[in-house]
Order: structure tokens, then sequence, then C-alpha cells
């Protein structure tokens, strides 16, 4: 029956567990570390079939043909060993000073392994976060040569002391860039959705690719495609926004960027792990991991989209499936989601990993078991193909399959669906990187000009009061630039550190010189720290920021213009990963004494533009109110001064759009665009309206934008419908806009939101320019899950409209006929 059927069936777990034993060379206990323990080489050998030449080391054979040859000469124990990952733990695997130890490794890990966590950090090294799944606070981390060094030694153990000479995975974070000391940092997910521009972000993602490839890492765990909907949730940042399609489009160019179109792998590509199945942006109360209680209409509506899509247009081969529950189900151990709707549904081929320390999480958190094996054996029978960071788990799999508690088959099928990724990403060819030139292709001129590039299409120009900017240098004698952020950078979470960070304080200087002064009062200290790694965070002092508030009104009086930096860091706004790492907010306002600073600012009637720097939509209900000038900059990266200066001073011109909309304040939660038809209804004395809708945002010149036109009114079932849109320039000052086209189902069998964003362009026009915007309305695009659960079209009409935001639209009408 095995364990699952057994479970199910009432039988007491402490009596279908006790046969089980730890995979032979792993631990037992101490929260998963590996013991030394060897199999005999004879037993491993004697398992081996067949005896044959080794298809699988010959690339000329098909990979499937490679797969199946391996497989059948693998242990039991070598098979699990593919399922297994190190982090935590990786002082098993080298030395003290962090040197990677064949000897150590081949004492730990007789069998072999899968995949390294990480291979940049100095886990092991330094101290750990005894679990956590965050970053170990204050360390240094390896540079691209030395993690190369690092990763070239593992796969040299690998794929020479080993029995089978199977190559690793060697994974790591890239979520807006590459996650290591040095490399390249470009603004945050959330700014990078921002741009509305996916070729943008695929050549964003293929910089962090080459360089993670050149430091010899194969995986990245990237991108995250959840679809965001609740603003306190503090991994917001880490997102395309609110809206489906936008997620998909900007998650499908990061995918491409980061892995190309087809497979095998080019030698400057690394495999993508879609990030995470599913429900994750929406917990319960905001708070991260909380249940996410969305019926399956809403699930294959608003979350699943980015992940099908992913799956059936590109070969997508992992996906990690998320910490939370759907319908009192974790994800990792949830059949329907990763049996049959990932697997089955839409045709994945590839491995389920779990995220960090989630099996152990089923027992912790979910409180599903108080067995780990029990937890192990119920995530492997509903899909879920590798344990990471550590195994703890998994590594119970060889003795629980002996004992008859799981079927070696499901074994066989998690380990297929990992080798296919090692030969797929032709690791078995080219394991190796050129670790002397590892450093030379990391943060090179064209990266960091992309990055700055990134950062200037990432901001969103909110309000601009009487054309105050773009900025006149020549009309400048002196320059306020405040807030403590404008000197200190947050560059948001999942970040390591780059070679500079350009300030907006450095950015203004440089601009400076030569024409006018610049001061700088530091204006409010949001918190004593900004390290996200760090559990503890200690906001500042009121009495010490009021201090700093007198000395910025100082500064300001004798300023011409103020430059004012508000926002978060990443202590404010973070995963909040465990339970002594809080990182979710009950309210979004501003952190602090910021807006009593910009209240004392604008009272000197001072022309001031406010940068937010922040990594969740704010309720700047205030700031939205006075500030003559005000610019959502989200983390903007290394190149934050520069393109800050860029916009400000208009060498370039802001043209970002929001992917979220933002609340007046936390009561009005939720406030997504795509709403249904009887939501919003009112409140006693206050708005429903967003405080700036989804899409918006302003430019220093004006545009005007036609009504779309149809070629065709009518379309038959199944048929697509061409939309045109026309966009003009009508200002003086090049510019960009992004029209986009939105679309309701006017009647349906079940109910419907108010609009859907289904296409966007982003373009670049000079003064007078005009230009017509072609759009290929597909049945898909018109479709949605029925009565019976299943995607269909009816008949009838549909409003399109098109505008530059959600709100200041043009309609047109499309009638689909039943014929």
């Amino acid at each position: 029956m095995g364990i699952i059927g057994s479970f199910r069936s009432g039988t007491a777990l402490a009596a279908i567990m006790a046969a089980a034993i730890a995979l032979p060379g792993c631990a037992t206990g101490g929260a998963g570390a590996p013991e030394t323990v060897a199999a005999p080489a004879a037993a491993m050998a004697a398992a081996a079939k067949p005896d044959g030449p080794a298809v699988y080391k010959d690339a000329s054979h098909p990979i499937e043909r490679r797969i199946e040859d391996l497989l059948a000469r693998m242990t039991l124990e070598e098979k699990v060993g593919q399922m297994l990952s190190i982090w935590e733990h990786k002082a098993r695997i080298q030395t003290p000073d962090g040197t990677f130890s064949p000897e150590k490794a081949s004492a730990a890990f007789p069998h072999g392994l899968g995949q390294i966590a990480r291979p940049s950090d100095k886990r092991g090294v330094t101290v750990s976060n005894a679990g956590a799944a965050g970053a170990a606070a204050g360390s240094v981390n390896r540079s691209a040569r030395e993690t190369a060094a690092y990763v070239n030694a593992a796969q040299r153990w690998a794929l020479e002391n080993t029995r089978l000479g199977i190559p690793l995975l060697l994974h790591e974070e890239a979520l807006h860039g590459y996650v290591s000391r040095g490399a390249t940092s470009f603004p945050q997910s959330i700014g990078l959705a921002s741009t509305w521009d996916p070729e943008l972000v695929e050549r964003v993602f293929g910089v962090a690719a080459r360089e993670m490839r050149a430091a010899g890492t194969n995986l990245a765990l990237a991108p995250v495609v959840d679809v965001a909907r609740d603003p306190r949730w503090g991994r917001i940042e880490e997102t395309y926004g609110e809206d489906p399609h936008l997620v998909a489009e900007m998650g499908l160019a990061a995918m491409r960027g980061f892995q190309g179109r087809t497979l095998p792998l080019a030698p400057d590509k690394v495999l993508v792990t879609l990030k995470h199945l599913t429900g994750h942006g929406q917990p319960e109360n905001g708070t991260n991991v909380g249940p996410a209680d969305i019926s399956e209409r809403n699930l294959r509506t608003n979350f699943f989209p980015p992940f099908e899509r992913a799956v059936k247009e590109l070969p997508i081969r992992s996906v990690m499936a998320s910490y939370n529950e759907i319908d009192g189900i974790p994800s990792h151990m949830n059949k329907w989601l990763l049996g049959d709707v990932l697997r089955g549904e839409w045709g994945f081929k590839g491995a389920v990993v779990s995220d960090y320390f989630a099996i152990r999480e089923l027992m912790t958190r979910h409180k599903m078991t108080s067995d780990i094996k029990v937890a192990a054996a119920r995530a492997l029978a509903a899909g879920t193909d590798a344990e990471l960071p550590d195994g703890e788990g998994f590594l119970h799999l060889p003795e629980m399959v002996r004992s008859g508690q799981v079927p070696e088959g499901q074994v066989n099928e998690a380990v297929r669906r990992i080798l296919r990724m090692k030969f797929e990403a032709g690791l078995f060819e080219n394991p190796y990187v050129d670790a002397a030139t590892a450093d030379a292709k990391t943060a090179t001129p064209d990266a960091i000009a992309l990055a700055r590039e990134a950062a200037r299409k990432a901001m969103v120009l909110l309000k601009n009061d009487k054309g105050i900017l773009p900025l006149d240098a020549a009309r400048i004698r002196r320059m306020a630039v405040l807030g403590t952020h404008a000197r200190n950078t947050p560059i948001g979470g999942y970040s390591d550190e780059p070679r500079h960070v350009v300030s907006v304080l450095e950015g203004m200087r440089n601009e400076a010189k030569g024409r006018f002064a610049v001061d700088y009062a530091e204006g409010v200290r949001i918190t004593e720290s900004r390290s996200w790694s760090a559990d503890k965070v200690d906001l500042t002092p009121p009495e010490v920021n009021r201090r700093l508030i007198r000395e910025a009104v100082a500064t300001a009086r004798k300023a011409d213009v103020v430059v004012m930096v508000l926002g978060d860091n990443e202590q404010t706004s973070r995963e909040a990963w465990s339970d002594t790492h809080m990182g979710d907010r009950a309210t979004l306002d501003m952190i602090g004494q910021q807006e009593e600073l910009a209240r004392a600012i604008f009272a000197l009637g001072k022309p001031t533009v406010v940068i937010l720097l922040n990594g969740r939509p704010l309720s700047v209900n205030y700031l939205a109110e006075r500030a003559p000038a005000l610019i959502e900059g989200w983390y903007l990266g290394q190149e934050t001064g520069n393109a800050v200066a860029d916009v400000v001073f208009g060498r370039f011109n802001p043209g970002g759009k929001l992917p979220v909309s933002f609340a007046r304040h936390v009561g009005q939660l939720p406030v997504y665009y795509n709403r249904k038809p009887t939501a919003r209804r009112g409140y006693l004395f206050e708005s429903t309206a967003p405080l700036y809708p989804f899409g918006y945002g302003l430019s220093y010149t004006t545009f005007q934008m036609s009504e779309p036109r149809l070629a065709q009114p009518t379309v038959g079932m199944g048929q697509n419908a061409e939309v045109t849109v026309h966009v003009a320039n009508t200002g003086t000052r090049e510019g960009d806009e992004v029209v986009q086209l939105y679309i309701r189902d006017d009647e349906a069998s079940v109910t419907r939101p108010v609009m859907e964003l289904k296409k966007f362009r982003r373009v670049t026009l000079r003064p007078g320019e005009r230009r017509t915007v072609s759009f290929t309305v597909t049945p898909d695009d018109l479709s949605f899950w029925n009565l019976a659960m299943k995607r269909v079209v009816e008949p009838g009409t549909f409003t399109i409209m098109a505008g530059p935001n959600s709100v200041d639209l043009k309609t047109a009408k499309l009638t689909v006929a039943a014929r």
C-alpha cells in the first residue's frame, strides 16, 4: 500500500515508520546533517546494471536513452543522492576556510549528490541561520573567481570521485541579478515590472545568466511569477505585480534571458526555476506562508496563467512549490496541483523542487505529521522530486522503499526528471568553467550601462505639479539632498554587495560639478541598520529623527531646490522567513517620522522633488496631495543615483507604469484593479478608488490615444480579432507611452472581472510622431473557466478598452458569433 495509503487508512504512524532508517552515509538526526558512514563499494558495484557500454556518457545518443541507461546502473542510494542538496551543512564538504574537500565530500556523500545550494556563499564558514531560508547576516561571500574555483572542484569530485560520475546542479538566487558579491545589481522585480518592457527584462536576465554561468552556477532559483494581490506581504517586491498577464509577460522575458528559448543550454545560459506554485501572493492577513484561501476558478483565472504559459511556451525544467496551503493542502503535498494540473494538464516534464526546508515545515508549521519520514513520503507521492536546501526527509527514502512504504517507481520518476535537467544543461559534456575569466565577465561596462537603462525605465512619475520636472541645472545655485537613503542606498532583498552602488547624493553631486552646490542632510533615519538578513529590526528613536528633521530644515532653507528621498529599506519590508525574522506589515504608511520631515520641508515652499525608494506600494496620501513632484523609484539597483539624475534633469523622460494599485490605506484592501462587478460598492466617508491605479504613470510630454479599432466588429468562434490603437506624442519632448488593452466579457455564465489586461506595448515617440499599434486578440484572451470548470469562449459581446492606464480608457465592442 505504501506509507500514504497506510496514513489515510488510519494505521498508526509510529508503527508504520518504525523500520525506517537513514540513507547510508547520511544523517538520521541533527537537522539533517550527513554522517560519514559509507556503504561498501563492492555492494554498490554489485547492484549496478547493466554491465555494457555506458550509453549515458555518449552525447550522440538521445537524452531519453541516456537517462534510462544511467538510471538502470544506479543503486537505490545513488538515486536518492540525486534528490538531495546541501547548504546548511556545507562544512561537511569543505575545509574550515571554505575550500571544497573531495575527501570530506566522499565521506559525507559516498553515493553522490544532486546539487549544492548557493556555492557563492560561505555557509559552513560563517555562522548559520539555524535552519532559516535566508542569508547569514554580516558574511562576506566568494567573488566570481572564487566561486568558479569552488564549483570546478565540486564538479571534479562528482565526475571523478563518485562511481557513476554524475555532475552537480549548482543553484543560486537571481531575483534581480545574480546574488553574488560583485555581480551586477538591477532594479528589484517590482521595478522591472514597472518598465512594461519585456525585451529589456530579457536582456537584464541574459546578463544575469552570463555572470552566473561564468561563476559555475547552472540553475537559477528565479523568476518569481507569483501574482501579488496583498501589499502587506513583504515579498511583493519580488514579484511582477498584481496582474496575471503582466506577470506572465515579464516572467517569460526573464526566462528567455536566463535560459534561452531552446535546450540544451547555451554556454552562457542557466536553467530557471519558476517560483512559487502557487497562491503565495495573496496569503491570509498578508503574512508570508499564510493559507491561500483561493477557489479553483480564481486559481485558474489569476494565479495559474504565468506558470501555465511558461510550461507550455518554453522548455521549463524546474518548478518550486510554494510554502502555503490551498484548501487545507500544502503545495508540497498537493497531488492535484503538482500532478493533475502541472504535469497532467500542462505537460510539465521537469522536476519540482521544494522551497527551503518546506518538507520539514509540513511537520513544524503545517502540523500535518510529527514524523519527517511521513512528510517526505507524502511530498514525494504528490510530485516533489528534490529536497532543498538539505536532505532531511528524502535521505530516509532507501529504507522506506525497501520496507515497502514508498514505491521505488516514485523515486525513479523523480530521478529521471533530475537527470533530464543535467543532460539538457550539457553538464556531462561541459561541467567546468574558466575560473580565471570569471571576474572579468562580471559587472562589465555593458552590464552596468544596462543596469542604468533599466533603472531609468523603471521609474514612475506619479506627480509633476506645474511642470517642476525636469530640473534646469542652469537655474540652480544650491540644492539640498535629504534622506538617509539618499546616501545609503537600499537595493532590495536577495542582493549581495555590488562593486559600487551609486547613491542619489552621488548622482546629484556628479550633476552639480562646476554648476551648482549640493548640501546633504540625513533628515530621517528609518532603521538603525538596513541588513536584510538580520533578524532584529531597530527603528530609529523619534527624538533622534526630530533632531535630524531640524537639521534638514536648516539645510533646505539655504537651497533653491530640494531632492528628498523617502520610502522603505530592506528591513522594513522583506521576506518573513522565520518566526524570528519578520517582514510583513499591517500598515502601508511610511515608517517612522518620514511624513513629519515632508511636512516640515513642504512648509518652506521650496520646489521639492520626492523620490520613493521602496519595495511595496505605500499609502502616500500626504505626498500625493502636497509634493510638487513625486517619483516612484522602487529599488533601482546599483545605478540608482545615475538613473535618478538622468530622469530628474531630463536626459531621460520617465515612462514607467505601476504594476500594482496603490491603496489609500490598508482598510481598502484588496484593491487590485481586476475586481468583480459587485466589489467596491462604497464606504461611508471613504473612497473605494485607489490612490494611484494599476497601469498609471505620467511623462514630461503629452500623448493622445485613439479608441481601439476593430478590423472586424464580429468574429466567429475560434477566430482572432485584429485591433489597432493610434497613439501620438502631442508634446515637445521625446517620450515613452504604454498602450494598454483591456477586455471585459459583457455577459457570461459565471461572473467575470470588470476588466482584464490582455495586451500592452511600450513605444517611444518623438514630438509630433504618430504610430499605429496592432494587437491580435485570440480566443484564449476571451476565454474563461465556466460552470463545469472548462476553459471556453461563450458567444456574445466583449468590451475592448485601450488607454494609458486602467482608468482612462476608450472602448469598442467586439461580437463573437455562435457560428
